[in-house]
């Protein structure tokens, strides 16, 4: 089974890609939902959490993501104990997850990782695909999902790797800046190229 590696900034749009590779049934892992579902309940990660930032990031016993989102994005040591704590829950997971669709036969599989590089699980992938887009279009984008400032917007953006180092790092890129047909044509060219058809 060949595993790619998604990556980009926030608004580039992985999640449109990933559900373009979908219809060529290549089958998708979010990484950010595994963190979600991870952090959500009682788990070995959230108890981890908990014991790494006390009683600031809980509530009614479980971790509460905007209370923990308040503390590391004011303080990137903290973002840094973040990471290597959730990096090694959401990977487990994720090798899982390929575990079971390796066994059920799927000749590939997404994996949608934000982190990818940072978190080590690009030497685990057959490919890595950057998603990249202009940065007007995705300052639009966040704010009209988000409900947030031009200027918040533009501050996560600015706090994550540059278009520049990801294109650098990755084996294929797609641009996500026009419309969803060219989208869909350049997905369809990639999963061509990677998977020889």
């Amino acid at each position: 089974m060949i595993v790619i590696g998604l990556c980009g900034g926030s608004g580039a749009g992985k999640g449109v890609v990933s559900s373009l590779f979908d219809e060529f049934d290549v089958k998708h892992i979010d990484t950010d939902k595994v963190y979600h579902k991870i952090i959500s309940t009682d788990t070995p990660c959230s108890r981890e959490l908990i014991a790494a930032f006390g009683d600031a990031v809980v509530t009614d016993g479980l971790v509460d993501r905007k209370k923990l989102g308040k503390i590391i994005f004011s303080d990137l040591g903290k973002r840094s104990e973040l990471n290597s704590i959730a990096h090694r829950h959401i990977l487990n997971e994720v090798r899982t997850l390929l575990e079971s669709y390796r066994a059920s036969g799927a000749a590939g599989a997404i994996v949608d990782a934000p982190l990818l590089f940072e978190s080590g699980f690009d030497k685990e992938c057959d490919f890595t695909i950057a998603v990249i887009a202009d940065k007007t279009v995705r300052i639009n984008r966040i704010t009209n999902r988000d409900n947030i400032s031009v200027e918040t917007a533009g501050a996560r953006i600015n706090a994550q790797l540059a278009d520049e180092e990801l294109l650098a790092k990755c084996d294929f890129t797609i641009n996500n800046s026009g419309s969803i047909e060219e989208l869909r044509e350049q997905v369809r060219s990639l999963y061509n190229t990677i998977f020889k058809k």
